[in-house]
């Protein structure tokens, strides 16, 4: 009988069976969650999740089911050690109130918030809007937050199973000359309980935000957080990597320049992207005319090409947190060969449940194997070694 990976265990009649009943249970759900309003269905998840954890058992649970079935695939990044590389995406958890179930999903790392140094209530409702036929959500949410001091409040209460980052944001009503006070501020407090934190300059939901993309702004903004990281470092004894989310809504020559600063300022990693103002592929959809960014399977293509041309010019030197339209197996390994080091989620989990974890996991392990390979850099070196020298894979721009 052929031999299984390491940590892989054979899987049983019950195991496919439980795996089909669980999707088919989702898609008997989802309508029922879908008839609600978004934000609703939002809310009221996250607290029907919270509820279920203080059932005794519910966490095992839930930790059998999902979690304990997602195959291994361990990498070290930022010196994180991760039991797989595909995280949850901020926006989805951002007050830290539901960790412990999001995890037990199988997910190798959470990144929570966007939480900004005071609470704020973000835009007006309403504010979040599905496209179930092109497996989409639009939002202009508006960085609504409960605040530094009870979001960590929250977290301080949480069972840690995995790493988790923490995506840091300024209040709306700071001004843009003045942000880098509120990021300063975000950075000091989340600090010891972040195992990265990500610096969030690119929502489209905040007026004047992704103006700190800019070549001269940026310089200012990644040398003052490079030094407050290191006085941290020394203040709490241990170092936490910083991060910084980057638009999918850049020329080349803009994504040439972030990522020359990035190198210059010894930036941990770069995540890209964030949600996009363009709406690719929403021809004639009604709700296309909607404010906000867009996620979900019409940003993959750009969201693929900001990680081509950053990692083009990275060459592995920092590494790249893709996101944006990834939704199965195919998609995960094309941000990979397009250099992606981990892979975060959001909107795929929306529309298909946590099912969707190890499916990815699954894939991207198939992948490997066939390639005979271990890393996605061997991946990476394997795949441009059979392509032809004339392929192209990007997107016009």
């Amino acid at each position: 009988m052929a031999s299984l990976p390491p940590g892989e265990t054979r899987s049983t009649g019950a195991d496919r069976i439980d795996g089909k009943t669980q999707t088919a249970l989702y898609k008997l759900i989802r309508p029922l969650l879908f008839s609600l309003d978004p934000e609703r269905t939002h809310n009221l998840t996250l607290s029907a999740l919270r509820q279920a954890y203080r059932v005794p058992g519910a966490g095992a649970f839930v930790r059998s089911v999902y979690a304990r079935r997602t195959p291994p695939l361990p990498v070290c990044v930022m010196g994180l050690q991760l039991h797989n590389p595909l995280g949850l995406a901020a926006g989805l958890d951002k007050d830290a109130s539901c960790v412990s179930p999001l995890t037990d999903f199988g997910f190798g790392f959470l990144e929570l918030g966007t939480v900004t140094p005071r609470a704020q209530i973000g835009n007006p409702k309403k504010r979040l809007f599905r496209l179930p036929k092109h497996e989409a959500i639009i939002n202009r949410m508006g960085f609504n937050s409960i605040g530094l001091d009870a979001f960590l409040a929250n977290l301080a209460r949480t069972r840690r199973a995995c790493p988790l980052g923490i995506n840091i944001g300024k209040n709306r009503d700071t001004p843009v000359p003045r942000a880098l006070d509120d990021y300063l501020l975000g950075l000091r407090a989340v600090y010891p309980l972040a195992d990265y934190v990500a610096v969030n300059i690119s929502s489209p939901n905040t007026p004047g935000l992704r103006a700190l993309q800019d070549q001269d702004t940026l310089a200012v903004l990644l040398a003052a957080l490079k030094s407050e990281q290191q006085v941290l470092t020394r203040t709490h004894a241990r170092y936490v990597p910083l991060a910084i989310k980057i638009a999918p809504d850049l020329a080349d020559q803009e994504i040439g320049a972030i990522a020359r600063l990035l190198l210059e300022y010894d930036i941990d990693a770069v995540i890209a992207t964030n949600t996009t103002v363009s709406r690719p592929q929403l021809e004639g959809a009604p709700l296309a005319v909607e404010s906000g960014g867009l996620s979900g399977r019409p940003l993959g293509a750009l969201a693929t090409h900001v990680i081509r041309e950053l990692h083009r010019r990275l060459a592995e030197k920092i590494p790249i947190i893709g996101v944006g339209g990834i939704g199965n197996a195919d998609d995960a390994w094309e941000k990979i060969l397009a250099g992606a080091d981990l892979l975060q989620i959001y909107t795929a989990l929306i529309y298909q449940g946590p099912l969707v974890v190890r499916s990815i996991i699954s894939g991207i392990r198939a992948r490997l194997s066939a390639l005979g390979v271990e890393t996605f850099a061997q991946a990476r070196a394997a795949h441009a070694h059979r392509s032809s020298p004339n392929e192209h894979n990007g997107v016009t721009r």
